[in-house]
């Protein structure tokens, strides 16, 4: 089972003026893969509270999903954050979602959203939107648990997953 963290992103939030329904977006596709959610917040777009919190996600995630902060925006600091606490990035999340966004909206070009490895816990960065957080998502939801074990090292037949999808 994966153990995810949701950290949402958000001022209007953090401050009780913005209602979360991102995170709840992120809570009910995660049970898709059967994902437990071990921890949850909603904090300000401050970079070094960003990275702080995913330090200690990660302590007790297999998994991290933000949302918010990946535009262009003078607060829109995740994927810095991000950036400061990932060993390991992973271009091909984003550039799907990006490809995906794109169907929808010509506005998703303008998305920084990243994702990477710390230790052996998956951070992806979504968009703040609801609709885009259910967008991207849905892209890459299916390979998550995938990634999730070749982190961890216990997935080692990636050509019979490829198999499948042929």
């Amino acid at each position: 089972m994966i153990q995810a963290a949701i950290l949402t992103l958000s001022d209007k939030g953090s401050r009780g003026e913005r209602e979360d329904k991102s995170g709840e977006v992120i809570r009910n596709m995660l049970k898709e893969i059967d994902a437990t959610i071990t921890a949850y917040e909603v904090i300000p777009d401050e970079k070094d509270l960003i990275t702080k919190k995913l330090f200690e996600f990660a302590e007790k995630a297999d998994l991290i999903v933000t949302t918010g902060g990946t535009g262009v925006g003078p607060r829109d600091v995740t994927p810095e954050a991000t950036r400061a606490v990932i060993e390991k990035e992973l271009p091909g999340f984003g550039e799907a979602m990006r490809t995906e966004g794109l169907k929808h909206t010509p506005r998703a070009m303008g998305s920084r959203a990243v994702a990477g490895i710390y230790k052996q816990t998956l951070i992806i960065n979504l968009p703040g939107s609801p609709k885009g957080v259910a967008e991207n998502l849905a892209v890459v939801l299916p390979v998550i648990p995938h990634t999730i074990g070749l982190i961890k090292g216990v997935v080692t037949e990636c050509a019979k997953d490829r198999e499948k999808h042929a």
